[in-house]
């Protein structure tokens, strides 16, 4: 957290007037007499941020000037996981001087600390101050502050919104976004109403995918039925199938946990989608008079029929790789049941001896119970395949066209390789979670199990003076949920 330190005591070395001379060479100040200066120094504060403090945030009031005499600040666009960088300031850089020509300008960037910062602050209180006991003064820091913001304006490396932002509008108003970032105004209000966890939506790639192969069968149903002309359709899918092959994942920045039931996810993917399909027809992100999010990405859907189908395919693919890997566990405890089915060793109930076993039956009942599971995760994948994507909002399809829910599946299940099909009944598809209920269940289930095997081993190889130590070495190495190597001694 930041504090304040007292000046006397800053350091321990450094005095008033060493601080007066400090402050010298600070552009906005340049024009000011030794009594000046010093006037100055006797108003300051010293701070002190460490590692990760934000200085201010994007879209706060302006709250003072800013020098910074040690450490590194970042300059930031755009709130969330992954805002852009635009410059790192060291020592004997100032920020926050716009405060001197208008108060009414809010921050349009945040200053974050990269490690721990000691900062020069005169608050927006003293600044009053300096304008009331020295009106002078005031005038020639404020002149100061338009030559150097007028420099900054004239370059590149400045941090000027002309250069580095882009706006976009809606019914509560603009937001300034990053020039080229894909995401727009109701992605970035998310990022503003949902800090909640810090996970972005990123963190589940299948996820992502699956909403781009809904939003692809999508342009392609509309364009069948007469909805989407030919040349956004085209772009829509070649920016949908740029994110099926893991492309722009970083631009798709909301909180796993949110409210709307995935308005903010769904509206995310529009945005995205939306705007990469504009720079593939050389346009500009945000110039959405030529595609718009809702018009020609969202039509004939809402997010109460393309998110839970998206879920659904997501979760069927991750599905596929955690059966995968449970195959190749199922496997290997096999072969070692065979290799040590002539090993003899004490079998126990409660952890007490009971009666002799082969260590190859202990390692075939592991087998047994993995195969059991692989079942069990099969008959929740079935309940994943029934979708409801031609609901729209309720289940009735209103605000889709007639054969538009046939028409997706069929573009939906060659897309994306599964056995899907369309719910009898889409009001209850709808609303009912009884798939999600059950599969947590048995993913519960899958977790207990091989959390007990891995337990049973560990005690087995316990040791090795004092322990059971039946088993004298272990290793098992396990890579991205596929087993690689299991070996007993």
């Amino acid at each position: 957290m930041n504090e304040i330190l007292n000046k006397n005591n800053y350091k321990q070395t450094i005095s008033v007037n060493e601080i007066s001379r400090y402050i010298g060479n600070y552009s906005i100040f340049s024009g000011l007499t030794k009594q000046e200066i010093e006037f100055i120094t006797n108003l300051i504060q010293i701070k002190k941020y460490s590692k990760g403090d934000y200085l201010f945030h994007e879209s706060m009031p302006r709250q003072g000037i800013y020098l910074i005499t040690e450490g590194e600040v970042e300059i930031q666009k755009g709130i969330g996981d992954q805002p852009l960088q635009l410059t790192i300031l060291g020592e004997k850089t100032l920020l926050g001087e716009r405060i001197l020509l208008s108060r009414d300008i809010p921050h349009m960037t945040s200053a974050k600390s990269l490690k721990e910062t000691i900062v020069f602050l005169l608050d927006a209180k003293v600044i009053d101050r300096i304008k009331l006991e020295n009106e002078q003064v005031f005038h020639k820091m404020t002149l100061a502050a338009g030559n150097l913001l007028a420099q900054r304006l004239s370059t590149i490396q400045g941090l000027t919104p002309v250069q580095r932002s882009r706006k976009e509008h809606d019914l509560l108003g603009e937001r300034d976004l990053p020039e080229k970032t894909l995401y727009g105004i109701q992605t970035q209000r998310a990022l503003e109403n949902f800090p909640i966890t810090g996970i972005p939506i990123n963190t589940f790639p299948n996820l992502i995918k699956a909403i781009a192969m809904v939003k692809k069968a999508a342009a392609l149903a509309n364009h069948e039925l007469g909805l989407l002309d030919e040349k956004i359709k085209k772009v829509n899918c070649q920016a949908c199938d740029e994110l099926i092959d893991g492309k722009h994942h970083e631009y798709f920045v909301v909180d796993v946990l949110q409210g709307g039931a995935g308005t903010s996810t769904n509206m995310n993917a529009n945005e995205v989608i939306t705007n990469r399909a504009l720079e593939l027809m050389g346009l500009r992100p945000g110039d959405y008079d030529k595609i718009h999010p809702y018009n020609h990405v969202n039509l004939s859907q809402s997010t109460n029929d393309a998110y839970p189908t998206a879920m659904r395919i997501g979760l069927s693919f991750s599905i596929l790789t955690l059966i995968s890997a449970m195959e190749e566990l199922k496997k290997a405890f096999s072969l070692k049941s065979e290799q040590f089915k002539d090993v003899i060793k004490m079998g126990r109930t409660q952890l007490q001896d009971a009666v002799p076993m082969t260590l190859g039956q202990e390692f075939s009942a592991f087998a047994t119970m993995v195969e059991e599971d692989i079942s069990r995760i099969g008959e929740a994948k079935q309940l994943l395949k029934e979708i409801n994507l031609g609901a729209t909002a309720i289940g009735t399809g209103l605000n889709s066209p007639p054969r538009y829910a046939e028409t997706v599946q069929n573009y939906l299940l060659e897309i994306s390789g599964l056995d899907l099909e369309t719910a009898e009944n889409l009001v209850e598809a709808t609303q009912d979670t009884g798939a999600y209920v059950q599969l947590s269940g048995v993913l519960k289930r899958i977790a207990v199990k091989l959390s007990k095997i891995c337990n049973d081993l560990r005690l087995l190889s316990s040791g090795p003076r004092a322990g059971i130590n039946e088993i004298n070495y272990i290793k098992i190495e396990i890579k991205k949920m596929k087993l690689i190597h299991i070996e007993f001694v």
